[in-house]
């Protein structure tokens, strides 16, 4: 099975993602991009993107980067976010990469992103730390 086809078959397994209506729009070895579409559901009485979204999309973007690296199955050991901006828009993405990879862990930054009409507007930045889940 190849790094793509692996990626998706994780993916395609978290019902959380699914009921959040995620996507996997992109992986490499050490990267990866996931996307959700804004919907009113997501939102908190302010009418931006609820907070909970922005950490769930970093936490997961995070935990693909760094288990994509570290070559399989892993778990996110700790992570951290910054708000930047409030998120409005279509569609939020974040962008991961693994920045350091050790045998057991790899610590990884991501990027969060809302897109409107083809504009990215930077809303939050994470780290974390994901670990290997093989025992």
């Amino acid at each position: 099975m190849d790094l793509e086809q692996f990626a998706h078959s994780v993916f395609d397994a978290q019902p959380f993602s699914q009921y959040l209506g995620a996507r996997l729009t992109g992986v490499g070895q050490t990267s990866a991009e996931l996307s959700v579409t804004i919907t009113d559901q997501l939102k908190q009485q302010h009418g931006y993107v609820h907070g909970g979204v922005l950490s769930y999309l970093a936490d997961n973007s995070i935990t693909f980067a760094g288990g994509l690296a570290l070559g399989g199955n892993a778990l996110t050991s700790e992570f951290k976010i910054n708000y930047l901006k409030p998120a409005t828009g279509a569609v939020l993405v974040g962008r991961a990469v693994a920045k350091g990879v050790g045998k057991r862990q790899a610590v990884c930054q991501c990027e969060i992103y809302s897109v409107q009409d083809d504009q990215e507007t930077l809303c939050a930045i994470a780290q974390g730390t994901v670990v290997s889940a093989r025992s």
